[in-house]
């Protein structure tokens, strides 16, 4: 971005940008960044859908996520197939969850709670 006409230090400060914008001035004093809610929900979305593979079995994970106190928590809801290891699955969820929410955010994740709101019968005579 270039100064106006008459660009001087003095009208970038008027435009309400301030002495502490520049890029010697260290990054806690030049503001803050606050990563929405729904950006971590979405993200964790993601990283759960890839954690159960395509071909899923039932509805898409619920999640919710929340960052207070500079952690995030987050809850993920999944339906899983049966028979099946639930356990393993449900921990490849809560890792890749945090990993990715941890890595794509820079927020640290406290915690990851997955629940198995539903099973889904698998190579039966099924519903």
């Amino acid at each position: 971005m270039t100064a106006g006409a008459g660009g001087s230090a003095g009208s970038a400060i008027e435009r309400g940008w301030g002495r502490d914008t520049g890029r010697a001035t260290p990054a806690a004093r030049r503001g803050r960044l606050r990563i929405a809610d729904r950006v971590l929900t979405r993200i964790a979305l993601v990283a759960a859908r890839g954690a159960l593979g395509h071909g899923g079995a039932g509805e898409e994970p619920r999640v919710a996520a929340a960052v207070a106190d500079g952690v995030a928590r987050v809850r993920v809801g999944v339906d899983l197939p049966f028979p099946s290891d639930l356990t393993a699955q449900a921990a490849a969820v809560q890792a890749a969850v945090a990993d990715r929410v941890g890595a794509l955010t820079g927020i640290p994740v406290r915690e990851v709670v997955v629940v198995v709101e539903r099973l889904h019968p698998v190579g039966g005579s099924g519903d």
